[in-house]
């Protein structure tokens, strides 16, 4: 493992490999202050620059940061429906982000929005949509919108609840 990597990165990658390799569910040790408190995290994994899964919780699940990283971890590496799920020999292939959420907070306006700044989520009664801040291709509101929508299957003319949050990304 790389001496480097944040250990919030690591205990991902420690997560997804034991997962992986052995279907153990790793119990987290030696929290780090950021670890023992309670948030949604997003896991986001990638393999050649390329998305390989990406799984996390608005807001929390489980009763610290720690857990939902293993949690999230696990599933983002084998339960993302939009691909099969990662096999050992991919492992050393592997980049993980995390990203650790603010509570969502209601938006009246757009105007309140920013890509860069803040991740977006769209609500209409049960669906949701989420987009994380600061990502590749996403430079506008308009399109955070329409993934948004796109994601929780809201057409562009329903009425929805716009939330925004902020992330503290690790790498």
């Amino acid at each position: 493992m790389e001496k480097s990597m944040h250990p919030i990165v690591q205990l991902a990658r420690k997560a997804v490999e034991a997962y992986v390799e052995k279907k153990e569910v790793i119990k987290p040790e030696k929290l780090t202050p950021e670890m023992q408190e309670q948030a949604g995290v997003f896991i986001s994994l990638k393999k050649y620059g390329q998305l390989r899964g990406c799984i996390g919780t608005f807001e929390p699940t489980q009763p610290n940061i720690a857990e939902e990283i293993v949690r999230n971890a696990i599933s983002s590496a084998t339960f993302d429906p939009r691909f099969p799920p990662v096999h050992a020999n991919e492992l050393s292939e592997l980049e993980y982000s995390v990203d650790v959420l603010t509570p969502p907070e209601v938006v009246k306006s757009e105007a309140d929005l920013d890509p860069k700044k803040y991740g977006l989520i769209v609500k209409s009664g049960y669906r949701r949509g989420l987009l994380l801040p600061d990502l590749e291709g996403i430079d506008d509101v308009a399109t955070q919108l329409s993934i948004c929508r796109q994601k929780a299957h809201i057409g562009p003319t329903e009425p929805v609840e716009l939330y925004r949050f902020m992330v503290k990304r690790y790498r």
